[in-house]
């Protein structure tokens, strides 16, 4: 499985009836084509770091997505977001590589737990080492 985060900013003066139409118009995208939507983050209106179209501010969202491999048609999904006059620029990245190396779980698993032994108190584990400053061991009185 794929992961991709996709993150598009929106002309600013687009009205919320006309963001919310956008992002469902996305979101529809995406399931049409093969994504699911792991999470979203709406980021809300924040300053360029440049002008684009003469605009200084934009409406961010960022998605997670998952997909498997030639199912998830990234290419149309972009193509009918560049064909959009209120997204300004998007962008999207894949990232299941990048977790693979860095050894993390991709975002559509759920981080395995510890599993608790029958009768036995869960161990917490300690915060710190016992201390050994100036050749002076701390006793742990508990």
């Amino acid at each position: 499985m794929r992961t991709y985060e996709m993150m598009y900013i929106l002309d600013p003066r687009v009205s919320e009836e006309e963001e919310k139409a956008i992002q469902s118009d996305v979101k529809d995208l995406l399931t049409t084509n093969g994504g699911k939507i792991v999470r979203e983050e709406p980021w809300g209106r924040r300053k360029l770091a440049y002008e684009i179209n003469k605009l200084k501010e934009g409406k961010y969202t960022l998605l997670y997505l998952a997909g498997e491999a030639g199912v998830l048609k990234i290419e149309e999904v972009e193509y009918r977001m560049r064909q959009n006059d209120n997204i300004l620029r998007y962008l999207t990245v894949r990232t299941d590589e990048d977790y693979k190396r860095a050894g993390m779980p991709l975002p559509t698993e759920t981080p395995e737990e510890p599993a608790e032994v029958e009768g036995e108190e869960p161990v917490e584990p300690e915060t710190q080492a016992p201390s050994t400053e100036k050749g002076i061991e701390k006793d742990e009185e508990e």
